[in-house]
């Protein structure tokens, strides 16, 4: 698709169709950054947003994955203090 940039004041813009503004996911508040393929323009994404629902649907740990029964070390005898 070929967009025509517009004059707002001193800046320039573009209009965004509205099906692409569906199609994309695109709020009122959208994030922009410079790529080497040229400008990159994404739905705006709270920090962290999906980790809740992806640490969710990962594998639970079972016991026997956990560090409980390792015996100590040199650092441990020597350089660990209470």
């Amino acid at each position: 698709m070929r967009l025509e940039l517009t004059r707002i004041g001193n800046s320039r813009g573009i209009r965004i169709p509205k099906p692409l503004i569906e199609q994309c996911g695109l709020g009122d508040v959208v994030e922009v950054r410079v790529t080497p393929e040229g400008l990159f323009i994404a739905p705006h994404r709270a920090p962290r947003h999906g980790w809740k629902e992806t640490f969710a649907a990962s594998r639970p740990i079972k016991r026997e994955m956990l560090l409980d029964g390792v015996p100590p070390n040199a650092f441990d005898d020597k350089e660990w203090t209470w």
